[in-house]
């Protein structure tokens, strides 16, 4: 018997053992996914992530395991037999989004005259969202209302808290309470 605890967890996934097939996973999985990533182009990783290709082939083997009686002699003939799937499941994957990649084109650099153009906002549009500006800052309490006037110029929520002096959590809860308190007010309306 080896000194590999692998191969003590190998014997045991043979057995079908849950815990086991966990912890192979666990023990494999990192290194999976580099196999993976070394070969994963940057146009590739918009349509599907290493962890994508390692679970797709981690439930083929544990559907081997468990229907069709596989085994291994030791944790190294596991390791090259999951390193030579990982690479094959790769290679199909990449082959399904070939047409796609072959057909599709940045938008950066795209002109600009193929793309439709953008909607523009309708007046009733500006209207409302005006209204609800104001029924907004009517809801909120006059010290609050700064938090108000820098979301809405798309400040991110650490930046609001630290030009406002508060937690972020307290942000945060700022404007969730805002929100509650319009949509009830936007049910009591309509009720």
């Amino acid at each position: 018997m080896s000194d590999d605890p692998l191969d003590a967890l190998l014997e045991k996934l043979t057995q079908g053992d849950p815990v086991a097939a966990e912890q192979v996973f666990r023990a494999y999985e990192p290194y999976l996914r580099m196999v993976v990533r070394r070969q994963l182009s940057d146009s590739l990783r918009a349509k599907f992530d290493s962890i994508d290709v390692v679970q797709s082939v981690w439930a083929d083997v544990l559907d081997g395991f468990r229907h069709a009686n596989w085994s291994f002699s030791d944790a190294a003939h596991l390791k090259a037999f999951l390193v030579k799937v990982t690479r094959n499941r790769f290679i199909d994957r990449a082959r399904q989004h070939q047409t796609a990649l072959k057909h599709e084109q940045r938008l950066d650099t795209a002109d600009g005259g193929d793309l439709p153009p953008a909607q523009e906002t309708r007046p009733s549009q500006v209207v409302q969202a005006d209204e609800l500006w104001q029924q907004m800052l009517d809801l909120c309490p006059p010290a609050h209302q700064e938090i108000l006037h820098l979301k809405r110029q798309g400040v991110p929520l650490p930046q609001i808290a630290e030009r406002t002096g508060l937690h972020p959590s307290s942000v945060r809860r700022i404007l969730y309470d805002l929100a509650r308190r319009l949509a009830g007010e936007g049910n009591a309306a309509r009720t």
